[in-house]
Formats: C-alpha cells, sequence, structure tokens
C-alpha cells in the first residue's frame, strides 16, 4: 500500500508541472496543437511497445504482455472509451490548454484539482455505491477552503464575469467535470480489463479526435512546421510519456485498489505544487501570504482525507 501511496505522489509532481510545460508551449503553437503533439507521442510509444514485445526473442511473461492478453470489452466498453476519450483527452485538453494560455498555469490546477475530487465523489456515490464518514466530508470542506485561498489569494473578484479573463476562468471550470466524467468512465471499464490496454485505445482514439481539431482549424500546416521544435518536442514528449502513459497508468491502476474519493484527494496537492514550480521557473505568478496559507491547509486537509 505504500509503494501505492508513494506512486501517487509521483503522479501528482509529474502532473503539476506539466502546467508549467503547457504554459512555455503555447508561446510556440496553439494549445489544440499541443493536445494533438502530445497524443501522437503517447500513441506512438504504445506502437513501439507493441511491436518490440510481439517482436523480441524475449517470451517471458511481463506485466506489458500480460496486459495485452485476455481483454474483453463489451460494446458497452466500447462506447465509454469514446465518451473517455473525448472527456478526459481531446475536449479536456482543449479546455484545459485554452485556460493555461489565458491565465497561467496555476489556475487551472487549482480548478481541476479543487473541484474534480468533488464531483468524483459524488458520482462514485451513484454509481460504485463508495461511502463517505463524516473526518472525510470534513476533509474534502477544509481542502476546497485551503485550494481557493492557494491560488486566488482571497480575492474573489478575479473570477467575476466581467473580468478580462473571464474566458479563461470559463476553460478551466470545464475541465473538472471532464475529468470526474473521464474518471468514472474509465473506472467502470478497468473494473474487468487491463488499464494500461484501456489507456492505449483511448490515447488511439483521442489522437485521431484530435487530429481532426486540428484540420478543421486550421492550425494542420503550423502543427508539422513546428514539429522538431526542441522545446516543442520536448514539452510533447514529457506530456505524452510521463504524464499521459505513466501518470494516467497510476492514476487508473490506483482507482482499482483505493476509493475513487481518496485517490482523488491527492489532485488537493497538485496545484501547491504547480505554483511552487511556477515561481521557480519564473512565469508570471503573483503570490502573497495568503497563498501560502492555502497551500498549508491544503496538505493538512489531504492528510485528513486519508486518515484511516
Amino acid at each position: 500500500m505504500l509503494l501505492l501511496y508513494l506512486e501517487l505522489i509521483l503522479m501528482v509532481i509529474i502532473w503539476s508541472f506539466s502546467f508549467v510545460v503547457v504554459d512555455i508551449a503555447v508561446e510556440f503553437i496553439p494549445p489544440l496543437s499541443i493536445a494533438f503533439y502530445r497524443f501522437v507521442i503517447a500513441s506512438l510509444s504504445f506502437v513501439i511497445l507493441d511491436l518490440y514485445f510481439k517482436f523480441t526473442k524475449r517470451k517471458e511473461k511481463n506485466s506489458y504482455n500480460k496486459s495485452l492478453e485476455n481483454n474483453r470489452f463489451t460494446k458497452n466498453d466500447w462506447v465509454l472509451m469514446i465518451l473517455a476519450s473525448f472527456t478526459g483527452i481531446s475536449i479536456f485538453f482543449l479546455a484545459q490548454y485554452s485556460a493555461i494560455e489565458t491565465i497561467g498555469p496555476s489556475l487551472p490546477a487549482l480548478f481541476v484539482c479543487l473541484i474534480t475530487p468533488v464531483i468524483i465523489t459524488i458520482l462514485a456515490l451513484i454509481f460504485f455505491e463508495e461511502k463517505l464518514n463524516t473526518l472525510k466530508i470534513v476533509g474534502f470542506v477544509i481542502a476546497s477552503i485551503g485550494g481557493f485561498l492557494l491560488v486566488t489569494g482571497g480575492n474573489i473578484n478575479i473570477l467575476a464575469p466581467d473580468s478580462p479573463n473571464f474566458l479563461g476562468y470559463l476553460f478551466a471550470l470545464i475541465t473538472p467535470l471532464l475529468w470526474a466524467v473521464y474518471s468514472t468512465a474509465t473506472k467502470k471499464i478497468s473494473k474487468s480489463n487491463s488499464s494500461i490496454t484501456m489507456n492505449k485505445y483511448i490515447a488511439y482514439i483521442g489522437t485521431i479526435e484530435l487530429f481532426f481539431f486540428v484540420l478543421v482549424n486550421g492550425e494542420l500546416f503550423n502543427f508539422f512546421r513546428n514539429f522538431f521544435n526542441i522545446s516543442l518536442f520536448l514539452s510533447a514528449l514529457y506530456l505524452g510519456l510521463a504524464c499521459y502513459v505513466l501518470g494516467y497508468y497510476i492514476w487508473q491502476n490506483s482507482q482499482k485498489i483505493l476509493k475513487s474519493s481518496k485517490v482523488a484527494s491527492f489532485l488537493y496537492i497538485e496545484p501547491f505544487l504547480t505554483l511552487i514550480f511556477s515561481l521557480l521557473l519564473q512565469r508570471s505568478e503573483i503570490i502573497v501570504l495568503w497563498n501560502i496559507i492555502g497551500g498549508i491547509i491544503v496538505l493538512i486537509a489531504v492528510l485528513i482525507i486519508n486518515y484511516k
């Protein structure tokens, strides 16, 4: 169990830094193209892994080999995977990356990490009959307060409709609902199938969706023109391999073992780490005392939620 928690911490660190990576990448190409580049890399990684284990002379049964065998996806599973590809890849990253381009990395991290655990918990109560005790409910409330203070610094006006960056806030608000739907759909699939194989097919479907989005949006020429830009390539490599192939696997695997609410609680650490990474790399962020206090509250809340 300790190893699983360490994996979740690693996942959160990887995902936290991804917001800053995207903030750097949007200086070169639009958000939609970045998402497409990311999943081209992720899909190619799965193709390479498949070819390696198909043609290699090593016959031992490792975990990846086993994940490719005995998967019986039903029609309902395929419907859920298509739903997951929209809510967890194409539309999700279009909204998230557009938000990062508009309002920077920390606020989008706040919205997806603050609101998502609450929505996931509600959906888990409906679809998986998971239960919450009083202590966990208190923890979620405390984490929500802390998360709000962490990024807004206690200033509610930055979320007002007349704010110049309101569209960015709107994109950021869409992402928690999309991620919660994705998490619920994939948890239902992974109960009887391999997480690796499921993520592979979702990546393939999502890449096709993003290709058509990029094509319709007239970004394809610009995408290929910047394909070998070293900064973009390294960003896509990080986002595709570390964030998707590794990060999504940890997320799905942990949901098989732990309650959805407990796994989702780790997302509360993400905005805190994103803010730290953003400040270290001197991105356009403003930090006040309330941000620091909010981060401390979030960390305390995560401990409460995971207390047995």
